[in-house]
């Protein structure tokens, strides 16, 4: 269950072949640009603490590690280089590339420049200009505060002394990883998982990853595809500590990243049980949050809990690259009640600050509830709901399973049965075929699934784009024969009516 970030895994011990079903997923359900294209071929060398580096590159104008950083830039980034040289552009150039790779919401542009543009976004005092408190202006801190604890349904008013703002999540799992971890030392992480968080913490901390490997056999009527459960996080756990690897903190996505998947409330209060038991921290990302856009899905915040089982290690961040559709903006904010642990990452925010500017707008946005609650969230869902039917349905007619948490960018899509053999060198020429055909998906590999053959596809955004990206997709399976048979002992369970 134990590996270091990106290694390959051992074989895995259940079966990998196609689901027989079509529909995995009408039931449930930041990308960094790499995450849509590392090479599944290419394994990460083993990660060496600080004093024993591996070489990575012959460039001798780096340290050990700049070239260390500059390895995993080249084997990171070659879908999102290939696209950017030839991206989509309805008018300029409409045989380019459509991404259904990168987790962006491109649905709500004309809600958003409309709003950011009104003359309440438009100020400048002096102490806008100035340095500041490195946590985040008081102001934008008190917002953060109070959207936090409307939005989250917290039990009791959430405090500003507790928020510190960087410039988005990837800073904040760098400066955690940083400060909560000794070199070497690792945080459990379900897979499959946004995969770009193993660079966030390695690149700056030199903190390692142990996974907790999921995957989509269905083994009974309680349980779901790729479902985290306490008993997997202890043998994950186990195996670490066998590898003489000391396992410092657990990672949790919610809603998840790839998957779409919401925990319930009970699982929530399992995981932070479990964590405490071991005494780890808990870093909760609950990035989409507000981007659960079906109704009978019941989302709640770590931070809705009446008594977190342990305040001290119980970290959450949130942003609003997904939320709000501004990943290029850069906000994110932690919460955390533990001031040690605040005072560290915000001693960090010297390299990870946000101007004065943007923690103006970004306070005068948190503040509109009117706004958000009676115009933005409501289009935002329902554009994201049609968006993801379209999808859906056009997976359907396929005859593709995939699954679906209603929350999220994106759907887990079932393509194991495209490869004539169930390796992640098939996975890659298939990811290929498709980059070929001119349409940028996020493979398996690159969440660190262990089951070869699973993809990610994007679904917000306009309707042309995606209506010629299935298209585009169309053409590579229609043209694929499908050699693969279903194994016999590894079905999938049928899961298309069923409701958590």
């Amino acid at each position: 269950m134990f590996t270091l970030p990106g290694k390959e895994s051992g074989t895995p011990t259940t079966c990998a072949g196609p689901a027989s079903t079509q529909d995995l997923g009408s039931s449930y359900g930041h990308c960094l640009e790499g995450e849509c294209s590392r090479k599944p071929d290419q394994k990460l060398p083993e990660l060496h603490g600080v004093g024993d580096p591996v070489m990575f590159s012959d460039s001798s104008y780096l340290s050990s590690r700049g070239r260390m950083i500059k390895w995993f830039w080249d084997s990171a980034e070659e879908g999102y280089r290939t696209y950017h040289m030839d991206e989509y552009d309805e008018d300029k150039n409409p045989s380019g590339i459509i991404n259904l790779g990168t987790s962006e919401n491109k649905l709500c542009f004309d809600l958003l420049s409309r709003r950011l543009t009104q003359p309440d976004m438009q100020w400048v005092e002096p102490s806008l200009l100035q340095y500041a408190d490195w946590r985040g202006h008081l102001f934008l801190r008190e917002e953060v505060a109070k959207f936090l604890s409307f939005y989250c349904k917290s039990p009791a008013p959430l405090k500003p002394e507790n928020v510190v703002v960087l410039n988005g999540c990837a800073s904040l799992f760098s400066a955690l990883a940083t400060v909560l971890c000794e070199v070497g030392e690792a945080f459990l992480i379900p897979t499959p998982y946004y995969g770009a968080i193993t660079q966030h913490v390695y690149l700056y901390g030199n903190v390692r990853l142990a996974y907790v490997y999921l995957d989509s056999e269905v083994t009974g009527t309680d349980t779901r595809p790729f479902q985290l459960t306490v008993e997997k996080l202890e043998m994950a756990l186990q195996e670490a500590n066998s590898k003489g690897v000391k396992v410092k903190g657990l990672i949790l996505i919610n809603p998840q990243n790839p998957l779409g998947d919401v925990y319930s409330l009970g699982e929530l209060q399992e995981y932070l049980v479990f964590a405490k038991r071991h005494q780890l921290h808990v870093v909760v990302d609950e990035v989409y949050m507000l981007s659960v856009f079906e109704e009978s899905v019941g989302y709640r915040s770590v931070l809705s809990l009446k008594r977190l089982p342990d305040p001290q290690r119980t970290h959450v961040m949130w942003a609003t690259s997904k939320d709000f559709g501004m990943s290029g903006l850069r906000f994110g904010t932690l919460y955390t009640e533990n001031q040690d642990v605040a005072t560290a990452v915000a001693s960090l925010c010297r390299y990870h600050g946000l101007s004065g500017l943007v923690q103006y707008q970004m306070a005068q946005l948190l503040r509109d509830r009117d706004w958000i609650n009676q115009v933005y969230l409501p289009e935002n869902h329902a554009r994201l709901k049609a968006a993801h039917a379209y999808v859906s349905e056009e997976l359907r007619a396929l005859g593709i399973p995939f699954l679906s948490g209603g929350a999220g960018f994106f759907i887990w899509v079932d393509l194991r049965k495209y490869l004539p053999e169930a390796t992640f060198e098939e996975e890659m020429l298939l990811w290929r075929r498709f980059l070929d055909k001119k349409v940028l998906l996020s493979f398996g590999k690159a969440f660190e699934c262990k089951e070869p053959g699973w993809f990610r596809f994007v679904f917000s955004d306009k309707a042309h784009r995606l209506r010629l990206g299935m298209q585009r997709v169309r053409q590579v399976l229609e043209g694929e024969a499908q050699v693969a048979e279903d194994p016999p002992a590894c079905k999938t369970q049928e899961l298309s009516d069923q409701r958590r």
